[in-house]
């Protein structure tokens, strides 16, 4: 276990104060990106462990509105990287979990009552079901990394929400969210921490305050051109990587049609 102050000057590249260490808080802080597996299955039990920590999260309402597709099948897990860009990642590692925005399960309890939602449809209900497989997908992903598993998150199944459906199985009213790669890292890929924005333009207190936040970025701007020059790639500023992702609507790959794809799969985001 590292020590505090190694943590977290590893996180900000500067020093932090900081109170209080544990188990938890090391893995957290120690937390990398994954992109590079052993093909080693996991052993028997460990997707029921990282369910049972995801079913530990918070859950708004206690209405548990997310589900979770464990995909282990290389076919299927093929098919998954193809849809989001052909990531090797996901081919290599054992098991890929796909998280669900899950209101199909509420619609059923209430058919089966004869009732209908009449809150389903909104905006708000979908945002409820999103976070809760947010929350408890991170749930997860602390408890693989607790256990020495590697992990990366895969947004881009957002690329095709209704191909990720179809491949799936998914009911109206489910829809998948991310996916998380989980697996043994392969030991030849070093991987390191990546620095994140400093306290400055993250932390606010009492009311939100923008005239921290340039001299902050511009300290991150040149801890990532260290961390990328370290890791032997090519030189690129934070801020550029921001601007280059949110600049043109190609850049969003897809994501821009995503409403439309909602819709279709049953959440109108009224």
């Amino acid at each position: 276990m590292n020590s505090p102050a190694a943590a977290i000057r590893a996180r900000y590249r500067e020093d932090v104060p900081a109170t209080g260490w544990s188990p938890v808080l090391d893995t957290l802080l120690n937390h990398r990106s994954v992109r590079a597996y052993l093909p080693d299955p996991l052993p028997e039990g460990t997707l029921e462990t990282l369910v049972a920590a995801a079913s530990s999260a918070p859950t708004s309402s206690n209405i548990q509105a997310w589900s979770v597709v464990a995909v282990s099948d290389p076919a299927k897990r093929d098919a998954l990287s193809r849809i989001a860009g052909d990531q090797a990642h996901i081919r290599q590692a054992p098991l890929v979990l796909v998280w669900i925005a899950d209101l199909a399960r509420a619609e059923a309890v209430a058919a089966a009552a004869d009732v209908t939602l009449e809150g389903i449809g909104f905006t708000e209900t979908f945002l409820l079901a999103a976070l809760d497989a947010t929350l408890a997908a991170q749930n997860a992903l602390v408890a693989a990394e607790s256990l020495g598993l590697g992990t990366v998150y895969i947004g881009a199944l957002r690329n095709d929400p209704e191909a990720v459906a179809e491949l799936l199985d998914l009911p109206q009213g489910a829809v998948a969210v991310f996916g998380l790669v989980v697996g043994r890292p392969d030991p030849a890929v070093a991987t390191a921490v990546k620095p994140r924005l400093p306290q400055q333009a993250v932390l606010h207190r009492e009311s939100y305050r923008t005239a921290p936040q340039p001299e902050a970025i511009a300290r991150h701007d040149a801890a990532t051109l260290a961390f990328r020059a370290e890791q032997g790639l090519p030189a690129q500023t934070w801020s550029a990587l921001l601007i280059g992702r949110l600049r043109t609507v190609a850049a969003l790959k897809g994501r821009d049609k995503l409403r439309a794809a909602l819709a279709a799969r049953g959440f109108p985001l009224r």
